[in-house]
């Protein structure tokens, strides 16, 4: 097990590189989603949520084409998409 543990941590996507802490620090963007969802859509800026959406779904491309595929990264985006989008729809029929 020991060496397992070693050998993730050496690694190309190891917690000694970007491609762990990137995804780690972007979860962040995913939970402020969610805590998000349980303010009024009046609160919700369409313009910064349209953003975060086209950000991510960039993200998510750039995740799959880098070698090593950085999976950790390409799931947070995902989630992070999901989560903007719904905000998207809840802040477009609040505009009625």
């Amino acid at each position: 097990m020991a060496s397992s543990f070693r050998a993730f941590l050496n690694s190309p996507i190891g917690p000694k590189t970007s491609h762990f802490w990137g995804p780690v620090a972007n979860w962040g963007f995913v939970i402020a989603g969610l805590v998000d969802m349980k303010k009024p859509p009046e609160m919700i800026s369409g313009n910064m949520t349209t953003a975060m959406c086209i950000y991510s779904a960039l993200f998510m491309r750039f995740a799959w084409m880098v070698q090593p595929r950085n999976y950790l990264l390409l799931a947070c985006h995902a989630s992070n998409e999901t989560v903007q989008l719904y905000q998207l729809s809840r802040w477009a029929r609040g505009q009625g």
